[in-house]
């Protein structure tokens, strides 16, 4: 059987630490601030960041994907201890990473495989567990990489947003409709199901936000899932939040035994911005495990 290495990018939300402990290897996803490059948890970390949105509100925020040659220097490090790779980067429809990896992989005879997984987040996080979980199952990288793919829908993000600033500059919203929600005071619910970051919902206050991403999921499971799911709450620089909506998450799902709570990576939080709270659901497959 040959030995596998999984790859994923730092848009997972997991620590370095973290995917350590799953012997996950994470590709860090760069960003800018007023035009100057920045590694998350490696030049700069969720602290940090937000300290400095606080204290420097005329700042720019933007992000890159990652270098050919860090993509490739990670990749030729792991194939001297690993026969293939299984490389999961972010979703193809919110940055072009996963096309100029599989550009990439063409040089590496059929040694790297590039899987367009159209996840983010918490549901990454879940693609990269269930691609370690295969590939103990014996399965090949491109057998992995094609049941991920044929799976990639088996998940859902919604998530509100504390100000439309982010939106506005990051180019996801005009200028326009980012005036008149702030003047409404309206809390947009976005989602992400597939490919890209779409609107689903609005909302006047953060708490019919939470109503509306929790009955989101509920028919999700009720249409989609089944009742086999994992459940995450996300949040940017909003952690007391996210541990009340846990509770609260709970008690609306109390057959779910854990609810865990993760940070959005730096570099999708500088579209969103600060005070972000999302519910990812995830549909666990059995089968595999």
């Amino acid at each position: 059987m040959k030995s596998i290495a999984i790859v994923t990018d730092s848009n997972c939300g997991m620590s370095p630490a973290q995917v350590k402990d799953l012997g996950i290897y994470m590709l860090p996803m760069p960003f800018f601030i007023d035009d100057k490059e920045y590694l998350e948890d490696i030049d700069m970390n969720q602290s940090e960041f937000f300290q400095h949105l606080e204290q420097n509100p005329g700042c720019r925020v933007s992000t890159s994907q990652p270098t050919p040659e860090s993509v490739t220097t990670l990749w030729d490090k792991l194939l001297k201890d690993y026969d293939e790779i299984v490389h999961i980067p972010m979703s193809s429809g919110l940055s072009s990473s996963m096309q100029t990896a599989r550009m990439l992989a063409e040089d590496y005879d059929g040694r790297v495989r590039v899987v367009n997984n159209q996840r983010i987040s918490g549901t990454l996080r879940y693609s990269a567990i269930e691609a370690i979980q295969q590939a103990k199952n014996g399965l090949s990288a491109d057998e992995i990489g094609t049941w991920l793919e044929e799976t990639r829908f088996d998940s859902s993000i919604y998530i509100t947003v504390a100000t439309l600033k982010y939106l506005k500059q990051g180019g996801r919203i005009t200028p326009a409709a980012a005036a008149i929600g702030t003047m409404l005071r309206l809390k947009p619910v976005l989602q992400i199901q597939g490919e890209k970051l779409d609107a689903f919902s609005k909302a006047r206050t953060m708490t019919q936000a939470k109503n509306t991403m929790t009955k989101a999921i509920k028919d999700d499971i009720a249409d989609r899932f089944g009742e086999k799911i994992n459940l995450d709450v996300i949040h940017s620089h909003n952690l007391e939040a996210a541990e009340e909506f846990r509770k609260e998450v709970l008690t609306t799902f109390p057959n779910i035994g854990e609810v865990n709570i993760f940070p959005l990576s730096l570099s999708v939080s500088c579209h969103i911005g600060p005070g972000s709270l999302a519910l990812t659901c995830s549909k666990v497959h059995p089968e595999i495990w």
